[in-house]
């Protein structure tokens, strides 16, 4: 089943870009990811989605309804935590999750205590009193009180430390388990690599690829550090299959996707002191997509 249907989803603000041509779907118990930089469209793409803005043409589907039509009821099993998160200073934690609660039925009061202690958050504190990261915990429990089939996260881990943010994987793929599906948005890929089991990457507001993480990382590309043990020209590797080429004095770095047996006839009969080929890191591979675009 389909959870999420985008269909040549775009936004405008005036004359300015939004998103153009958004198309990608997400599966029944999937998690997806969401890649792109600050200001590709990320954001613009999940508040349209939400319906918290309209669309300036194509579609967008959650559960098989209609974004914009049925955009009420579909919330009500939706649960989303924003980029930024915005509370009543006022209030105390406990409060302001019990009073999230009630838009709910038939919501167990423990989920939220148990959600709190799994996020190391004091429920007695009142907002003002919070630090940002503490903030995005309220967010964390906020969106995860109601059971939500469909999970939906803008940069989520932002202000968390890296441990909170582990607990935080810890418990989104505990509700994947559960039967959630996410949506996991982020421009930090060494997140993403780790819940997701495929990735569309954005740029500029138009979908640039759509690939399962495996492929991404094993596309056939590997990292090449050459030492050579002789003076080459800079552009000596500058040939059919390199990427991000970087030459320094007679060492080079570059990604590589082919034939191996094609680089190794390149630098047999050439003197090197050292030479390591290693997996890129999924950094490096989206680096590439970007500039392949540009």
């Amino acid at each position: 089943m389909k959870v999420i249907e985008l269909d040549h989803l775009s936004k405008y603000y005036g004359k300015a870009r939004g998103i153009i041509d958004v198309s990608f779907t997400v599966m029944e118990g999937e998690i997806f990811g969401f890649i792109g930089p600050n200001g590709a469209g990320k954001s613009t793409t999940i508040r349209t989605l939400l319906s918290l803005i309209y669309p300036s043409s194509g579609s967008a589907r959650i559960f098989g309804q209609d974004c914009i039509k049925e955009g009420a009821a579909i919330r009500k099993e939706i649960g989303y935590l924003p980029s930024e998160v915005f509370y009543y200073d006022n209030m105390k934690v406990i409060d302001l999750l019990k009073y999230s609660a009630s838009f709910y039925k038939n919501i167990d009061q423990k989920r939220i205590y148990e959600l709190a202690d799994m996020m190391d958050l004091d429920l007695k504190r009142k907002i003002e009193d919070l630090s940002y990261g503490n903030k995005k915990k309220v967010g964390i429990v906020q969106g995860l009180i109601h059971h939500p089939r469909l999970i939906i996260l803008d940069e989520p881990t932002s202000g968390l430390d890296p441990l909170m943010q582990q607990k935080f994987f810890n418990l989104i793929i505990e509700e994947n388990k559960n039967g959630a599906s996410v949506l996991f948005s982020s421009h930090i890929l060494s997140e993403v690599q780790k819940l997701c089991s495929r990735v569309a990457i954005i740029k500029e507001g138009r979908i640039m690829s759509i690939e399962d993480i495996k492929t991404l990382r094993s596309n056939n590309y590997k990292k090449f550090k050459i030492e050579m043990g002789e003076a080459v020209s800079n552009d000596y590797f500058n040939i059919e299959g390199v990427a991000n080429l970087y030459a320094d004095k007679n060492s080079f770095s570059f990604l590589f996707k082919g034939d191996i047996n094609k680089m190794i006839d390149i630098i047999h009969s050439k003197k090197i002191n050292n030479l390591i080929v290693e997996e890129p890191a999924l950094e490096e591979i989206f680096m590439h997509y970007y500039e392949k675009e540009a």
